[in-house]
Order: C-alpha cells, then sequence, then structure tokens
C-alpha cells in the first residue's frame, strides 16, 4: 500500500459517533447514494466472487433484518450482530471451519470485503418508516464496520505463560486498475485471527483486526480507536500490508505524510497526517520490532529486508531528497520507508500511540509489508488461479513464521 510502489506498478467514519442514540429528527432525512467503493460491487467480478464462496446471502440477510426493524434500536442490534456474523463467518472459513460455500479458496480475503460493502450499502440506502437522522445511520455504519473488522472483538485469555500478538491487515485497493485484487494482508488476518503459534519462550496467542483503505476513516480516529484499548497489554504488535514484488520488507521509519494517492473512494490526501495534539506530533517515527533477527531468519521463499530507507525534506531545504540510511535531524517527512500512503500511515499512528503511552521501550511494535499478491502468468480475466492460491498461502504462512522469529527475539 505505498503510492509510489503502485505508480511503479506493484503496489472515515463518520464512525466516531458510537453506539448511543443520537438525538430523533422531526423528519425523516433522504437516504445517501452508495459510495463509489459500495458502487463497484455490480461489475462482473465482485458478483462471482460473492456467488462462488457463498458471501452473496450476506447483504440480502441484513436486508431483511433492517426491514423487519421498528425502531431505531432494533437496527443497531441487527446490524451489530450480523457483522460480527459475517467477521466470524469469513474467519471460519478461512481456518477451515464449516462449510466452503462454493469453489473459491478458503484463504480468500475478497468474500469479507464484498459482502461488506454490500451490507453497508443496504444501512447506507436503508429509508425505514420510522425516518433515521445522518447521526443515526452514522452509527449504524460505525457499528457495522467495527464488528464485520473485528475491530470490537479483541480479547485474550488470562493467565500467565501466554504471549500475546496483535496484527491489522487492510482491505483490497487499486480496484479501479483490477478489479479482481486481493490484499494478503487481509488474508492473514483472517487465517490467524484467535490462533495460537508455539514459539521457544512458549505459546503466543494472535488477535486480528482488519482496517480500510480510506483516509477520512483514519483521521477519524479509527486505527486509535481500535488500538489504545489492547496496546498496553500486548507483548508485541504488528501492521501488515501489501508492498513490493517479490519480497518482504520490515520498515524501520515511518513518516507523518499523506502523499496524495487516492483511496477506495478514489480520494486523495496531500498533508501531514492528522493526528490529535498536533502541536507535539514528530516527522517520524520508529519501528521496536527485532527488525534485524527478522529479517536474518529463513522465513519463507520470499527474500524480508530490513527497509531503511525515507525521503525528506532535510532542515532548511526545500526539496524532497531520498535518503537510504533514514532521516536526518530536523527534517521534515515526505515518506517513510513504507512511502506515504495509508501503510505508512497505520505504521505511524500505531508506532505513535505506542510512544504517547509511554511504550517505546518495552513494547516491539511495527510494520511489515508483504510481497504483491500476483496471478498467474497470463491470466487478466479469471478471479483466481493456482498460482494466486499458492502465492496467497505462502505469504500468510511467512507472516506467520516472521510473528513467530519477533516474538522469540523480543
Amino acid at each position: 500500500m505505498n503510492p509510489i510502489r503502485v505508480r511503479l506498478g506493484v503496489l472515515g467514519l463518520a464512525l466516531l459517533t458510537g453506539f448511543t442514540t443520537p438525538a430523533a429528527a422531526s423528519a425523516a432525512q433522504a437516504a445517501p447514494s452508495p459510495t463509489v467503493e459500495e458502487q463497484r460491487l455490480g461489475r462482473a467480478a465482485p458478483q462471482e466472487i460473492l456467488r462462488r464462496s457463498g458471501f452473496d446471502s450476506a447483504a440480502p440477510r441484513l436486508a431483511r433484518a433492517l426491514e423487519g426493524a421498528r425502531s431505531y434500536g432494533e437496527a443497531r442490534r441487527a446490524v451489530g450482530r450480523e457483522g460480527a456474523r459475517l467477521w466470524q463467518r469469513a474467519v471460519d472459513r478461512a481456518q477451515g471451519r464449516g462449510p466452503a460455500g462454493g469453489d473459491m479458496s478458503r484463504d480468500d480475503d475478497r468474500p469479507l470485503y464484498w459482502a461488506r460493502l454490500g451490507m453497508t450499502r443496504e444501512v447506507r440506502t436503508w429509508e425505514p418508516a420510522f425516518g433515521l437522522t445522518d447521526g443515526q445511520r452514522a452509527a449504524l455504519l460505525d457499528g457495522l464496520e467495527r464488528a464485520s473488522r473485528g475491530q470490537d472483538t479483541i480479547g485474550y485469555p488470562r493467565g500467565k505463560g501466554l504471549k500475546r500478538i496483535l496484527l491489522t491487515g487492510f482491505d483490497p485497493f487499486t480496484l479501479d486498475r483490477d478489479i479482481r485484487i486481493s490484499n494478503p494482508s487481509g488474508a492473514t488476518a483472517l487465517a490467524l485471527d484467535g490462533t495460537v503459534i508455539e514459539t521457544a519462550d512458549g505459546p503466543a496467542r494472535i488477535e486480528t483486526a482488519v482496517f480500510p483503505v480510506r483516509w477520512q476513516d483514519f483521521a477519524r480516529g479509527t486505527v486509535e480507536r481500535a488500538l489504545r484499548p489492547h496496546l498496553p497489554k500486548v507483548d508485541l504488535f504488528t501492521t501488515v500490508s501489501q508492498g513490493r514484488v517479490g519480497r518482504f520488507d520490515i520498515e524501520r521509519t515511518n513518516g507523518a505524510w499523506r502523499g496524495g494517492f487516492e483511496d477506495n473512494d478514489n480520494v486523495g490526501r496531500t498533508e501531514t497526517v492528522p493526528v490529535s495534539d498536533p502541536a507535539s506530533q514528530p516527522q517520524w517515527t520508529t519501528t521496536t520490532l527485532p527488525y534485524a533477527a527478522i529479517a536474518a531468519a529463513q522465513t519463507g521463499r520470499f527474500p524480508v529486508y530490513d527497509n531503511t530507507s525515507v525521503t525528506e525534506i532535510p532542515a532548511g531545504g526545500t526539496q524532497p531528497v531520498v535518503r537510504p540510511d533514514g532521516p536526518t535531524p530536523g527534517s521534515t517527512a515526505r515518506a517513510g520507508g513504507g512511502g506515504d500512503y495509508l501503510s505508512n500511515e497505520i505504521a505511524y499512528r500505531a508506532t505513535l500511540l505506542r510512544d504517547r503511552l509511554g511504550l517505546h521501550g518495552t513494547l516491539p511494535g511495527g510494520h511489515v509489508h508483504t510481497p504483491v499478491l500476483q496471478f498467474g502468468a497470463g491470466n487478466t480475466t479469471e478471479v483466481t488461479d493456482p498460482e494466486f492460491v499458492r502465492n496467497r498461502l505462502d505469504i500468510i504462512a511467512q507472516v506467520k513464521a516472521i510473528l513467530r522469529v519477533a516474538a522469540e527475539a523480543s
């Protein structure tokens, strides 16, 4: 999710309203139109993915539940229930529990993505007889997003002797370039949620969540809201996204800059990363993952690099300069090691939150870029193929191996 890499051909939420019931409207307000992201649902590839996974039933199920709702409270409960059901169904499918629902590979993250958009479109365009305020509709969408992304079900067993790992992934993106795209970070989140890995120091429990590829959601604090309750309690965290072809990168430095590349709603932002208390905002944050140990370990077929490069405007300068060995004192960020898109931003936000919580010296955390998930040679139309599935499974397995190394070296 690096726009520099994407340009090379490689790679919002009115959502802080919570679940409280807003004041009732004096008159019903018209339902908004579907978003740019939701409008892609009508294309052939999303419909095929939903049909071949059995996830085409999710949005109609929610629509029936909304039709039966006689109050905002009933609608709120239905949306929360169906959102949680969708996340658990996707996790179960990825981990081999229950019916596959069709002939799509179980490790595929795209059924969750497209089914969620079908559900948000139902909520966004729903016009109940009792009327909805804009705030009420936004709160319903918020509840659906959080529940269907695993953001409100992160939790670890109590007791000693168990390490706790938190991992985040992303939705597919650059869909107008190729509507068939899958995101291996989202697939990894589904495959590993709630699983336990054995390390030399004992078992480690992994909890995961997935985030949207939308600038506005990040500006409104979706990352901080999801992670803040858990960072003080975990032993290790990593944000994960898709990066360059054929390689993993452990990103050493993250920058406070948005480079303008368009998100899934075709909106671009070119600005300093907006965070709370901007007066104390640093230009750079750094990983505390054991990057040297990870890069040196044999974790899978893709090489793993300790990526130290950034782009900065040097102190007293006016033009961006690439620095292979990291930022210089007093410089202004223009790209972290992970670029200037939302993968850099989630890494920046998560590590800034770590630092603001006073955990820099005690909590290993940072960002991992996976290889680009590629289709088989010559496949320009089919939504899946054997090489595509193999590549995704290998990336998932290698992320899991990286987590084991990181847990043992921390």
